[in-house]
């Protein structure tokens, strides 16, 4: 029996710097073995609820019939010329006749940090801090009373990703009654990359880190790890990017969270086996290929599973950065 190969979604950025398309490319193999994967109904409502493009220039890439059905999926084949690729530590300018924007630009530190963003990175800090500690409901409160809005994202982002209790959060006291602690802390940390005010980066960090951690929690339940180890390995892909998102060594923000010792090594060496796992999809985000065979060897990973998981976390992601309610969480 053939093996699938993988299925590649790269993100892109449209001309406003926000998420606009994904990027299709699969790994070498019997394409064919596809067919079944495309015409799933995820993969349908995956590919019509969000633009996924395919690069004319890789179209030999893939078997005529699975590029044709992908189009009759939904996908567009793109020319070359539609896209534009930036590394640079700078707010990216695209050429006129660009569509799609690709590269790391946004997690590069900014510039110049206003005095808004150095105002909202404090409090936000702040806010981190408490929250690892467990502090008084009263004290987190007090945080939200002096910035509302990050008040307003909170509630925003608990509401668009669902919290699986049938009506909408209308306020931060209710979100903590209903949500309860654990799951709390996982929308407080999640919504610091969305309150971050007046920097172009925003949209396309917040897309990031949600697709990191989510992939890192569903990896780690298709490896065989327990809920207190998803739980973890979803805020291990958080954490590993709060040094990019307050442009500070990572280490410096994450000793005053007094974390426990197996999430710390995780994240800041790649110690033991979420650290491991957190490494493999540091290498898949930068198309390093090892970490597939990290992923595949070290966890019992198929790449069957893997294709699944990968839809998952980006349409989890979509639901998080398009405000769409209803979204289930594992």
């Amino acid at each position: 029996m053939s093996t699938q190969p993988v299925l590649c979604l790269q993100l892109l950025a449209n001309r406003k710097l926000e998420p606009g398309a994904i990027k299709l490319r699969f790994s070498p193999g019997d394409h064919n073995t596809l067919l079944p994967f495309v015409a799933d109904e995820r993969f349908l409502a995956f590919a019509h609820s969000f633009p996924c493009v395919i690069a004319t220039e890789n179209a030999s890439d893939f078997s005529p019939e699975l590029f044709k059905a992908l189009k009759d999926a939904g996908c567009h084949p793109t020319p070359q010329g539609s896209f534009h690729n930036s590394d640079e530590n700078a707010k990216p300018v695209l050429p006129p006749h660009v569509e799609w924007l690709s590269g790391d630009w946004y997690l590069n530190p900014p510039q110049k940090v206003s005095d808004n963003q150095a105002a909202s990175h404090s409090l936000s800090l702040k806010l981190l801090q408490l929250v690892a500690q467990d502090a008084d409901t009263c004290e987190i409160e007090t945080v939200f009373r002096q910035d509302p809005v990050l008040a307003y994202h909170l509630l925003r982002l608990v509401n668009s990703l669902g919290a699986g209790v049938g009506r909408r959060i209308s306020s931060f006291s209710q979100a903590i009654l209903i949500l309860g602690r654990q799951q709390l802390k996982r929308w407080l940390n999640l919504m610091l990359f969305a309150a971050n005010r007046d920097d172009f980066r925003t949209a396309m960090l917040m897309a990031r880190v949600t697709l990191r951690s989510r992939s890192m929690e569903l990896l780690a339940k298709a490896g065989g790890f327990d809920r207190t180890e998803q739980d973890q390995a979803f805020m291990a892909g958080m954490f590993s990017l709060l040094g990019i998102l307050f442009a500070k060594p990572l280490s410096d923000i994450l000793t005053p969270l007094k974390l426990n010792d197996s999430l710390a090594k995780a994240v800041l060496s790649n110690e033991g086996k979420l650290g491991r796992l957190l490494l493999a999809i540091k290498k898949l985000e930068q198309a390093d290929e090892t970490g597939l065979s990290e992923l595949f060897d070290e966890f019992q990973l198929a790449p069957e599973a893997y294709n699944l998981v990968s839809l998952e976390a980006h349409q989890w992601m979509l639901n998080a950065i398009h405000d769409k309610s209803g979204a289930s969480d594992a």
